[in-house]
């Protein structure tokens, strides 16, 4: 009975470690096209872009994914993901509410940009680091701006 016992929460701790460890994964590639930046370190910021011809491009940042998209302007962008800030996992960048500025500093900018999945996450963290809740076009807008 105590084998058992102990074969059963050695599994369980496997099991919870191998989820802790999984959350932290990060899909490929681990660095940055543009900055070579580690991704996995700037989860809660990543972007992958999915061109229309199959090829993906990893970026560590809205602003890098948007100097990555401008010099490929002649390759059509079919998605376009970013990280929601708390959760780390991936949604559609357009469908995401976004905060720009706040206390928090960005990631390869000097206004940051952050991605949520819902509203209600991007109004509380603008509550506690200040900011403003606004869209897509306009972070990317404010994002190609700093770029050019």
């Amino acid at each position: 009975m105590k084998i058992a016992m102990h074969f059963i929460l050695i599994l369980f701790l496997v099991l919870t470690v191998s989820a802790a460890l999984a959350a932290d994964r990060v899909e490929n590639p681990k660095p940055c096209k543009q900055c070579g930046m580690d991704r996995v370190a700037f989860s809660y910021s990543r972007m992958l872009i999915l061109y229309a011809d199959g090829t993906t491009t990893g970026t560590c940042s809205l602003n890098c994914a948007a100097v990555e998209m401008k010099e490929n302007k002649g390759k059509q962008v079919k998605s376009l993901r970013v990280a929601d800030y708390n959760s780390k996992k991936l949604l559609d960048a357009r469908a995401a509410t976004w905060v720009i500025g706040g206390n928090k500093s960005g990631v390869m900018t000097a206004v940051p940009k952050w991605a949520f999945a819902n509203k209600d996450d991007a109004q509380r963290f603008v509550k506690e680091n200040g900011g403003r809740v606004t869209n897509f076009d306009e972070a990317l807008n404010l994002a190609l701006r700093e770029n050019e």
